[in-house]
């Protein structure tokens, strides 16, 4: 027997539905034996064990729908109405039976969520929401207590104390998800539970968050469950990790021996999705099959049939773009934003031709998303030439030349209409003559999802099933151009690689030119023939991606090249919770600084 296992959970252990737990250390912070979640209309999670030590971080993988999130609020107390979770949970010294509907000990077991504002309340200031998240007992009181407290919280991870007199939504993306760790470890818990918490973070904030975790984690001996679909970043931070599809644990075990020989195919597959810097994944969805459930409330992605031979290339022949026309072309673009220190945009000039895939990089508040809305006419500039060729001539840009697809469609598909609606309503407002307009059923054919889908509302699709229909609209007034802000960013390997197989063939079949914005460079790197990089509003280097990525120019881009965290085959070669080199620190480094040309683009 183990010496943890409560006495309620020996009967299961005897007749073999539940794995011996313990082991991992003296006395682990974190234990679960027969975890495990139901709902309404069967079983979600099958019941499963793990531990975690003091210190010790344990990752845990797998695709979207494979209840990672599930399987740790099931430990943390956290189910939504409707859900159940079965099992025992080992923290703070004693277990807790959830099968009697209890929750651990509060306050021992933490979460710090994906997005920071679901945890932040955006109406009050950061310091209050620190002070207020200690315990009941140990809560400051009085006002200079508590600016103390907060001011103490929010330096452990990094923040200045002029932080506290701010709003979650004057804090850029990274300070938000400090100040939610901040909250967290008021209440000093033994055990601390990051869900995704670097996803849409470029890579050199993505760096300091889960170094400053790290920091922390052996500063105060806390034990760490890491959640992510990266597994680059799981196998360079994690000691152990547990591989999850749909909804059981496939295989588990040290993670550096895990992602070197994957005994099971799906964590095989899922290594084979994982894109890198100088290595292409390879093309077709079905890279990685669809899971089988039994399950029927298990939200497993699909690959929908006759999508199985799409090609995403670097390398796609186009006459148009040999011939170098531009199709979109920027020139000195300058804005500002009310009450901002410096310029949002100062003076880009960018172009991106016919038929050509262009890749945009750089750190949240480098200007990219700026500048896309500028040329797609949701921003009008405050100085400079948006220029577009429409075959003839050079005209404004219209609706109908180039489209935008964003990085959440949940947030911009409307949840009350079907996609039946959604996209009628699309082709509606694209005009034309009607013979000339694409039906919904022909846009659905064009993303690879069923017509039947046309029925549904985004609530009941997966996340990269909302991506296809969000690219469904932007063809519908069968644009020139299509420019995907951060399109992939919250999507698991696989799923990412569908969605860019799906781009891939789009470009080729209609002929489309992509602009392709991503705070992740080996994903830019799988699908863009030119790279530009952006840094406090300016355009410091352009060329062709391979080169970009390869011998980066100006300082900026090896820094971001530096943090990228290193592929799987090499991550042995670097040691758990350190980056692949110091050179990534971009401290010091000024937009005028600049390396030796190597006939690239370097401002």
């Amino acid at each position: 027997d183990s010496p943890f296992l409560p006495r309620f959970l020996r009967p299961a252990l005897r007749a073999g539905h539940v794995n011996t737990v313990g082991g991992c250390c003296a006395t682990p912070s974190l234990a679960a034996a027969g975890v495990g979640v139901t709902g309404p209309a069967g079983v979600i999670v099958r019941p499963t064990d793990l531990t975690v030590g003091p210190g010790e971080v344990l990752g845990i993988v797998g695709e979207s729908g494979s209840g990672k999130t599930l399987l740790v609020k099931a430990l943390l107390g956290l189910l939504p109405e409707g859900l159940a979770a079965a099992g025992a949970v080992w923290v703070d010294g004693r277990w807790t039976d959830l099968g009697q509907g209890r929750a651990p000990v509060r306050g021992k077991a933490v979460l710090v969520p994906q997005d920071p504002f679901t945890s932040l309340d955006p109406t009050r200031r950061v310091g209050d929401q620190v002070a207020d998240s200690a315990p009941a007992g140990r809560r400051p009181k009085g006002r200079r207590a508590r600016r103390a407290f907060a001011a103490e919280r929010l330096a452990e991870v990094h923040l200045g104390a002029d932080s506290a007199r701010r709003y979650p939504h004057q804090l850029s993306g990274g300070m938000r998800q400090r100040a939610a760790i901040a909250a967290a470890l008021a209440v000093d818990p033994p055990v601390l539970v990051a869900d995704e918490p670097t996803t849409a973070l470029d890579v050199t904030t993505q760096r300091d968050i889960l170094d400053l975790l790290d920091e922390l984690r052996r500063s105060r001996g806390m034990a760490v469950v890491l959640i992510s679909h990266d597994l680059a970043l799981v196998r360079q931070r994690a000691g152990s990790v547990l591989v999850m599809r749909a909804g059981e644990v496939v295989e588990r075990g040290e993670a550096a021996a895990v992602f070197a020989a994957p005994a099971h195919p799906h964590t095989a597959a899922l290594r084979a999705a994982t894109p890198t810097l100088d290595q292409l994944v390879p093309a077709g969805s079905d890279l990685v099959s669809p899971a089988t459930s039994t399950g029927p409330n298990l939200a497993v992605p699909t690959v929908p049939a006759g999508t199985a031979h799409l090609v995403h290339s670097p390398a796609l022949p186009n006459p148009d773009s040999a011939a170098g026309r531009f199709a979109l072309r920027a020139i000195d673009l300058r804005h500002r934003f009310a009450g901002a220190a410096g310029e949002a945009l100062a003076g880009v000039s960018f172009e991106v031709r016919q038929g050509e895939s262009v890749g945009l990089v750089g750190e949240s508040g480098s200007g990219k998303t700026t500048l896309a809305r500028c040329l797609v006419g949701l921003q009008r500039p405050g100085g400079g030439t948006v220029e577009y060729w429409d075959g003839a001539r050079r005209r404004p840009a219209g609706p109908t030349d180039v489209q935008m697809v964003f990085q959440d469609p949940y947030s911009t598909l409307n949840p009350a209409l079907t996609l039946g609606a959604t996209l009628r309503e699309a082709v509606g407002a694209a005009g034309g003559a009607h013979q000339d307009r694409l039906t919904p059923e022909e846009l659905m054919d064009l993303v690879g999802l069923p017509r039947g889908y046309l029925r549904r509302r985004p609530a009941n699709l997966s996340g990269g099933e909302r991506q296809r229909v969000a690219i469904a609209r932007a063809l519908a007034p069968r644009p020139r151009i299509l420019v995907c802000d951060e399109a992939t960013s919250a999507l698991d390997v696989t799923v990412q690689a569908r969605i860019l197989d799906l781009l891939g063939r789009l470009r080729q079949d209609l002929g489309l030119s992509l602009l392709f914005i991503s705070h992740n460079l080996a994903v830019t790197a799988q699908i863009t023939d030119r790279l530009g990089v952006m840094r406090e509003g300016r355009l410091v280097e352009e060329g062709s991606t391979a080169e970009v990525l390869a011998a980066p120019a100006h300082p900026y881009t090896q820094a971001l090249r530096a943090a990228v965290p290193a592929p799987l085959e090499a991550a042995a070669a670097v040691g758990a919770g350190r980056t692949a080199s110091g050179a990534g620190k971009l401290t010091g480094l000024t937009a005028s600084d600049t390396g030796k040309p190597t006939g690239r683009s370097v401002r």
